[in-house]
């Protein structure tokens, strides 16, 4: 039994090869925003960092207040300590991205400098 593909004639064959290798030269020229994505990425990774800071002062001060049975006093201590830490660790990811951009901003202007 033939192949459907082998009975077509060579010139419709070529024509529906050269739309596919259009079609995936489109889809591969059309931008992803991978940037946009890494930014979010970015950005949540600050977020995270500053609720999960938040979230282990909230822990450690409602469990201190637990066991020495002052109530608001630990809480109140440690969710202000978990908010610094949290901001802490958000500067430092924010200058540690920077760091990178600045490395890649660098890398780039050599390649430009040296075409």
């Amino acid at each position: 039994m033939a192949h459907p593909i082998d009975d077509l004639p060579r010139d419709r064959l070529r024509a529906l090869e050269e739309r596919i290798d259009r079609a995936k030269a489109a889809e591969e020229d059309a931008p992803h925003m991978k940037k946009d994505y890494a930014q979010a990425n970015l950005a949540w990774r600050m977020v995270i960092e500053l609720v999960a800071g938040l979230a282990i002062g909230f822990g450690m001060g409602y469990g201190l207040d637990y066991v020495f049975g002052t109530m608001p006093l630990f809480l109140v201590i440690f969710i202000f300590l978990g908010l610094a830490a949290g901001v802490k660790t958000m500067l430092a990811s924010a200058r540690e991205i920077e760091l990178q951009q600045a490395a890649k901003a660098a890398l780039d202007e050599e390649e430009r400098r040296g075409d």
